[in-house]
């Protein structure tokens, strides 16, 4: 097998490791764009291990954000800071950050202007990382690191996913030749609240994990609000206000997964493959969301909020039906939001 087999052989066999949901979505692309959005996917989580690494000082995170940016730059260096820094991978996102060159090779083999729709985002991530990985000077695990203010959120959020929401606008563009359009124009002024929209969902999901290594995504903003602050958030005696400070931030992705439906209903029906790949990643969040909204126990840190393999498999199914049709993709939105969607609880700051 050579080389290049041996690259693409790897990146496809790490995806599912790293991210078994994308995994499933990738393979409803068009041929001709499955292979550049999972090269994509894995450079944004290489950043993303940088980011989440719990044994990396502020300063070596900062160094490997700005190495690995370069690394993206016609003739930039290889990834060998990255293969030091991860050489005792004990996980499979480490193993990926260690094999970094590997996906690189794979990244410079794309044709230039897939490169060109790639690389400024992923920088920008990682410029924007390495902005709140310099919050934690103290070291991770000195104690809880919280976000200040919902505009902080709102670019944490932008930075780690509406420039995914703009890579993959730019991707599309260039496979249906719509670049400069009417239509780039209106998805392009949505790409950012749809990242948000999957990046809150996660947040949500995930709030009691991000906790127990130190972190909150929780701004105190909203906690305030609920006369509360991050460090009570787990605490049993503050369990309604914590609620209440939840539901404020689930209030939050909401309007931005209505948002996310615009995006994808503003796809032309022609690009079913696309259609596909963005409405079951967006019915995914919209589920997830949905279990969270009624879950009291989301911020149990023994508790994980996530949708069955049975509900996976029934909204692929169902995507496939409904993707052709905005009137039945909007419907099964509704079906799987529920009644309440669009009610408000209380009046966040935006």
């Amino acid at each position: 097998m050579t080389t290049a087999a041996n690259d693409r052989a790897f990146c496809d066999a790490m995806l599912p490791k790293v991210s078994r949901t994308f995994a499933i979505c990738v393979r409803l692309l068009p041929r001709d764009l499955e292979h550049p959005v999972l090269i994509a996917y894995l450079l944004c989580r290489i950043a993303d291990t940088i980011e989440d690494s719990t044994t990396l000082a502020a300063a070596e995170q900062d160094r490997l954000f700005t190495h690995f940016s370069s690394c993206l730059d016609d003739g930039g260096p290889d990834a060998e800071l990255l293969r030091e820094a991860f050489a005792d991978a004990g996980t499979d996102e480490e193993l990926l950050a260690r094999q970094a060159e590997t996906v690189l090779r794979e990244f410079r083999a794309l044709p230039s202007e897939q490169q060109n729709a790639v690389r400024p985002w992923v920088q920008e991530m990682c410029a924007g990382m390495a902005e709140f990985a310099r919050r934690a000077e103290d070291g991770p695990g000195a104690h809880l690191e919280a976000l200040g203010t919902v505009e902080e959120l709102d670019r944490y959020c932008y930075y780690v996913a509406g420039t995914v929401g703009h890579l993959l606008t730019e991707l599309f563009a260039l496979h249906g030749g719509t670049a400069g359009g009417e239509r780039h124009d209106r998805l392009r002024a949505l790409s950012t609240s749809f990242g948000l929209g999957l990046q809150l969902t996660n947040i949500i999901k995930d709030v009691a994990d991000d906790r127990a290594r130190g972190w909150s995504f929780v701004p105190r903003q909203l906690c305030e609000v609920a006369g509360i602050r991050p460090e009570d958030m787990q605490d049993e005696r503050f369990s309604e206000a914590g609620r209440r400070v939840m539901l404020l931030l689930i209030d939050k992705a909401k309007r931005h997964l209505d948002d996310a439906l615009e995006y994808t209903t503003t796809l032309p029906r022609a690009e079913y493959g696309i259609r596909l790949f963005c409405l079951t990643s967006l019915y995914f969040a919209v589920r997830t969301l949905h279990l969270a909204e009624r879950d009291h126990r989301l911020l149990d840190p023994h508790h994980k909020v996530k949708i069955t393999r049975g509900q996976v498999y029934r909204t692929i199914v169902a995507t496939r039906l409904v993707a052709p049709s905005n009137l039945l993709v909007r419907t099964y939105f509704r079906r799987l939001a529920g009644a309440g969607w669009d009610e408000r609880y209380a009046e966040a700051p935006d």
